[in-house]
């Protein structure tokens, strides 16, 4: 078995910014060198971005972000805020339900997602930020 890591940065808005990744990861694939079937794990590290898969539109997407909105509010009291100050334990919140990895099957380096299916990146935090993803292929 093969491995190897790439890495993709993103520029953000926060406040539940989704950001359809798939392109890129898409690329990566295609500048993997020994690795043609296999699978990618897709990885943000921080405590306030998550990822999944979702059709890309903007009713899904609307949907998403009121979702979320319902399950932690914004304007929720806190214990984060209140002991650090910084006013985004939302966003903690939001991107542990979410999760920070993906892990994708692919083969003759395409993906097998479906026809309706992208990656995104959803960044909760309450402020823009330079995201780094990374994303690390393993196969034959």
């Amino acid at each position: 078995m093969t491995v190897e890591t790439k890495h993709i940065h993103i520029s953000t808005k926060g406040f539940c910014d989704v950001i359809d990744i798939t392109d890129k990861v898409k690329s990566a694939l295609s500048l993997v060198s020994d690795i043609a079937e296999g699978s990618v794990t897709i990885f943000v590290p921080g405590s306030t971005a998550g990822l999944t898969t979702i059709e890309y539109e903007s009713g899904c997407i609307e949907d998403l972000k009121s979702t979320f909105e319902r399950l932690a509010p914004q304007d929720a009291h806190y214990a984060h805020n209140a002991r650090w100050g910084d006013g985004n334990g939302f966003s903690h919140i939001r991107a542990a339900l979410l999760g920070a990895s993906l892990h994708l099957p692919f083969k003759a380096k395409k993906l097998l997602t479906g026809a309706w299916q992208q990656i995104v990146l959803v960044d909760f935090d309450n402020r823009p930020r330079r995201r780094e993803v990374i994303l690390q292929f393993m196969g034959k």
